[in-house]
């Protein structure tokens, strides 16, 4: 639904933000979050988009929903910056006809 001051709407629920704070606040992301980048997480973002949400919501301001929409814009353009875990096959094996381990010795 469109009308001449844009979007009605934030881009998600606004207790999803609030969750996503929480999730980022909670014992155990933080230790999960040390243990694999040697830091701990920044949630303002989060905390900062909820308060954005709700102003949006309740007093539709415009300053508001440019800050949410950046920072989903910015949360979306890092997501993509992460490169494949696997390898993706232009072609099959060569030897995808042949019966499992057939060419292989057994181990006794």
């Amino acid at each position: 639904m469109q009308t001449s001051t844009g979007n009605v709407k934030p881009p998600r629920v606004c207790d999803n933000y609030w969750s996503e704070f929480k999730h980022c606040k909670s014992l155990s992301n933080r230790f999960h979050h040390y243990y694999t980048y040697g830091t701990t997480p920044s949630c303002q973002q989060w905390k900062e988009d909820y308060y954005n949400c709700r102003e949006w919501e309740k007093h539709k301001g415009t300053e508001a929903k440019e800050e949410l929409q950046k920072s989903e814009r910015n949360r979306v353009a890092e997501q993509s910056k992460f490169t494949p875990v696997w390898k993706l096959r232009q072609d099959p094996p060569r030897d995808w006809h042949l019966p499992l381990n057939q060419d292989k010795p057994q181990d006794s």
